[in-house]
């Protein structure tokens, strides 16, 4: 999954503080103006975060009236308890939580929280 950014840094900053993500050194494309970094997590799955100035802003809102396509990353924990507590950290530490923790119809207990640039996540456990 590849996002792009305008504020690449504090993005970076973010998974690797609260997903724990092993980012490598810092792309750059001096011609272009792109910049990057490839994140990899303990899963194995890899996060792309890429910044360019001619990137127009996004102008889905991903609060309140969602869109077709591609509309959360979901990181999955091993326990309830995990769940719980990745939902205080994030909100003690003022990252809005949508919805949850709660157990969902399929199987699952979660929450929904925003990043720093609004792309909604969720952090789930299958219940056992």
């Amino acid at each position: 999954v590849a996002i792009w950014t305008a504020n690449l840094e504090n993005l970076k900053e973010y998974y690797t503080k609260y997903f724990n993500g092993h980012s490598n050194d810092k792309y750059k494309n001096e011609k272009t103006g792109f910049q990057s970094y490839f994140l990899t997590f303990e899963s194995g799955a890899r996060l792309e975060l890429m910044s360019r100035p001619d990137i127009p802003p996004n102008g889905n809102d991903t609060i309140n009236n969602q869109h077709l396509g591609i509309i959360h990353l979901a990181f999955g924990v091993a326990t309830i308890e995990e769940v719980n507590a990745k939902a205080n950290q994030l909100e003690n530490d003022g990252f809005k939580i949508l919805s949850g923790p709660r157990k969902t119809g399929d199987g699952y207990y979660e929450f929904e929280t925003i990043d720093p640039d609004y792309n909604r996540l969720e952090v789930t456990t299958k219940i056992v």
